[in-house]
């Protein structure tokens, strides 16, 4: 028993020696987990920790593919300091206001998390050429991987068991985050240094010669190829139907087609050691097949893409599925065309584009985006002559459909900083609007306004638009005043809240059925503020768009207590095939003495 504890805390302070930037970056995630979730309900600090947790998050992968190439290459001190200083650059590069986070940051956080997990793929071999130890290498990798997620889901289920236990057996009454918190640090910290207790010295290990596991090659054989097969006989009838229809691929078509050739190539890394076992094998004859059987796919894979771009124009979506595709060109050619192949291609080609997408200039993602987007703009405008003396002249009949693209560009390109373009084709009452929606963030206010400025569309296709009416309070900051509760009620979590022992509030929201929203009081005593509601929306009565009042609340009594009810906005909606308008807001504010 000594041995083994001895054992364990050896092997522990070893991977702590050999990987403390890793398990430091697993331990900060896990705190600014920890702390983003505690501090949702404040946005104001939910956005500055969930972009440090964000960063550690990409900082572990990071720094694990470094660490990985300093044991080649030697230069362990230089390499952290250049990780670190990534780190805090990529930090900077959010905006320090959630408002203004829009879905390019989203965008730029997917694909350089994908680069960090490609980089520790190949970065130790960048100088070598030995392929085998390559695939023992990622093998291993993913070995490991499968087995951390076993061991780290039985751990943090048995530790949260345990708690349970004690809570539930010795009244311990822990408070919930209890159960939370363990949940995050087991699954981010425990789950990574559980990975580097399986990578042990690291490279050395990581790429020692080993059987290949029976495991992967009966999962690749029974499983993956059986799928493969499937998917591409769908493709391909599908293929036959267009043909025969004569018609134009369906957009999702893209996304099956690179979900095959993205199996398939996983497929064909797994077992690509087996490929040299004899010259019949099956792996060599599945491998030749499957790179013959994308060519026509790929096709219709292009044919797909540019369908949408030439009618709509490029957006990052469409982007990257067509920088996937061109790469899945280039890995098709390489591995038909070059007999001396090597499948180190795979990821190191897969991180260029990736690189090439984010930071070329003029043609990374962002930037072509833009362009086309005031290309479709800009046609979209002089095809309906809608442009006079140079702005937009709303009071031209055109139709809905037309009415809703041009609104959806104009928030597009708000979001994407494009204010002094959009702002050329606006009167200067117009153009302040869009300044003052885009200061505070309110992307989706453009768009209505937008929409609603053009008036006079023929009856038929005036009724079949949306009217919506915003009414947003003026007053930012809550007063508390003499209240001494103090409960938020996020739109989609109405549950019952507490203020002590006995006593709990419940809002029941019926606003859209019935205009009934109710505050009840310990399931006895209620109070309906509905029809108060219903008075302030009849005072807007007929009105579209955004309008501002000094304060939104309501009071009452209710039991022992003297209620006040505040929304920072209420929203209406009114779809002409509905009976009902749809009526929401986004928070509401209960204070209590």
């Amino acid at each position: 028993m000594k041995k083994k504890i001895q054992e364990t805390l050896s092997r522990t302070t070893e991977v702590v020696s050999i990987y403390p930037m890793v398990l430091l970056m697993a331990l900060l995630a896990s705190i600014g987990t920890i702390f983003m979730f505690e501090n949702n309900h404040d946005r104001e600090q939910f956005f500055p920790y969930s972009k440090f947790t964000i960063c550690c998050c990409l900082g572990i992968s990071l720094m694990f593919a470094l660490k990985m190439l300093s044991q080649r290459i030697g230069k362990s001190i230089l390499l952290q300091v250049v990780g670190i200083i990534f780190l805090i650059g990529f930090y900077f590069i959010f905006p320090k206001k959630e408002k203004d986070f829009t879905e390019i940051y989203g965008y730029i956080i997917a694909v350089t998390i994908l680069l960090a997990h490609l980089s520790v793929s190949f970065f130790p071999f960048l100088d070598k050429n030995k392929e085998l130890s390559f695939w023992q290498y990622n093998k291993n990798l993913f070995v490991n991987i499968f087995l951390t997620a076993i061991f780290t889901g039985v751990l943090t289920i048995g530790v949260e068991l345990a708690i349970l236990a004690i809570d539930k057996l010795f009244d311990f009454k822990f408070h919930d985050n209890l159960y939370t918190n363990t949940f995050y640090i087991l699954s981010i910290f425990g789950s990574c240094f559980i990975f580097l207790l399986f990578d042990e010295k690291g490279l050395s290990t990581l790429e020692k010669e080993g059987n290949y596991p029976n495991i992967l090659k009966f999962f690749t054989q029974f499983i993956l190829i059986p799928l493969l097969l499937i998917y591409v006989v769908i493709l391909y009838f599908y293929s036959i139907k267009i043909v025969i229809n004569w018609e134009l691929p369906r957009g999702w078509v893209s996304y099956l087609v690179l979900a095959y050739s993205i199996i398939g190539i996983l497929a064909l890394l797994l077992v690509h050691p087996l490929k040299e076992e004899n010259a019949k094998s099956w792996v060599k004859i599945f491998s030749k097949a499957f790179y013959y059987t994308i060519i026509p796919l790929i096709v219709l894979l292009f044919v797909a893409i540019f369908t949408r771009i030439l009618e709509y124009g490029y957006t990052e979506p469409r982007y990257f599925i067509l920088i996937l595709a061109i790469w899945l060109l280039s890995i098709l050619s390489y591995f038909i065309l070059n007999k001396k192949s090597n499948i180190k291609f795979i990821p190191i080609s897969l991180f260029v584009f990736g690189i090439f997408s984010l930071v070329f200039p003029y043609l990374n993602a962002f930037s072509v985006t833009k362009r086309s987007q005031k290309s479709e703009l800009q046609k979209i405008l002089n095809e309906n002559k809608l442009v006079k003396e140079g702005k937009i002249n709303f009071q031209k009949n055109i139709t809905d459909a037309v009415a809703n693209e041009i609104a959806n560009k104009f928030e597009f390109l708000a979001q994407r900083k494009q204010q002094d373009f959009l702002s050329n084709l606006l009167e200067k009452e117009d153009q302040n609007s869009l300044a003052k929606n885009i200061a505070s963030g309110n992307f989706w206010n453009i768009q209505y306004d937008i929409q609603n400025k053009f008036i006079h569309k023929s009856d038929t296709q005036k009724a079949s638009q949306y009217e919506r009416l915003i009414i947003n309070s003026e007053k930012q900051a809550l007063e508390i005043e003499t209240y001494r509760y103090f409960i938020e009620f996020p739109r989609y979590d109405l549950e019952a809240k507490s203020i002590n022992t006995n006593d709990q509030f419940k809002i029941i929201d019926d606003l859209s059925g019935h205009l009934s929203l109710k505050v009840i009081l310990n399931s006895t005593k209620e109070v309906d503020l509905g029809p108060r509601i219903e008075q302030l929306l009849k005072k807007y009565e007929g009105k579209t768009g955004t309008i501002t009042v000094p304060e939104i609340s309501m009071e009452s009594d209710l039991g022992n207590y003297h209620i006040k009810l505040i929304f920072k906005n209420i929203i209406k909606e009114k779809n002409p095939y509905d009976k009902n308008a749809n009526i929401y807001y986004d928070n509401v504010y209960l204070l209590i003495k």
